[in-house]
């Protein structure tokens, strides 16, 4: 990466001093959001998942690459610390962006993927956690969120791989995706750098017996872990 491109890429995670600030970054970053599979097969997954501690202001960020055809875990990373920007409806990715960036600098294997626990498109400005972190990095990234996003969404039947898409307006911008029988679908929205259609069919194959996919349910497990540890 060339050094201006690289001075770029940290201007947009930096972070900003109000939530106006904040809102304009968004609305400015948005553009740069790439929908398109870059021909390449997913075979390394990374999932990524901030564990906040009730007690206090620690947070710990944890990225665990998983191989997608056996889902065996290549690499684990944790950073610890204290989000610096409140929590604000629309702007989480600015109170999580800093430590998961800090974890992901701790991995020495690159996935060919991210996929973050909350929203990429089905955001209020089209630019959720998942985008954010995926032009920040200039990778590709995907958005699985367990709550539905505010826009509205008809529930898929009940089968496993049954999908509706969620629109803004006449724009496709994700898809409540069922992954279990009558179980509680899951909501997948591009990041960055690929369509739909692929993650929805990843997030279907990476998830073959629990709600989530599997690399969530460990990022998520390893740092429920690692605060339940340090209560201790």
């Amino acid at each position: 990466m060339k050094a201006d491109e690289m001075s770029n890429r940290l201007r947009y995670a930096r972070l900003p001093k109000n939530e106006a600030e904040a809102v304009a970054l968004q609305a400015e970053l948005a553009g740069c959001v790439v929908v398109a599979d870059n021909g390449h097969e997913f075979e390394t997954v990374a999932g990524l998942d901030i564990a906040y501690d009730k007690d206090s202001d620690e947070a710990i960020a944890t990225a665990v690459v998983m191989r997608r055809r056996d889902f065996e875990v290549l690499e684990r990373s944790v950073a610890r610390g204290r989000s610096e920007f409140p929590y604000v409806p629309g702007l989480l990715a600015f109170r999580e962006l800093p430590l998961l960036l800090e974890a992901i600098g701790g991995l020495k294997i690159l996935p060919d993927v991210f996929v973050c626990d909350g929203y990429g498109l089905t955001h209020p400005r089209r630019f959720g956690l998942a985008c954010h972190l995926g032009v920040v990095l200039d990778m590709p990234a995907i958005g699985v969120a367990k709550n539905p996003p505010h826009l509205p969404v008809t529930e898929p039947r009940s089968s496993r791989g049954e999908w509706t898409a969620i629109k803004a307006g006449e724009e496709v911008v994700g898809c409540a995706l069922r992954t279990r029988d009558d179980v509680k679908p899951i909501y997948v929205s591009v990041g960055h750098r690929c369509t739909l259609d692929t993650a929805r069919n990843l997030m279907l194959d990476m998830a073959p017996e629990f709600r989530l996919p599997e690399p969530i349910r460990a990022a998520d497990r390893l740092g429920r872990e690692l605060l339940a540890e340090s209560r201790k």
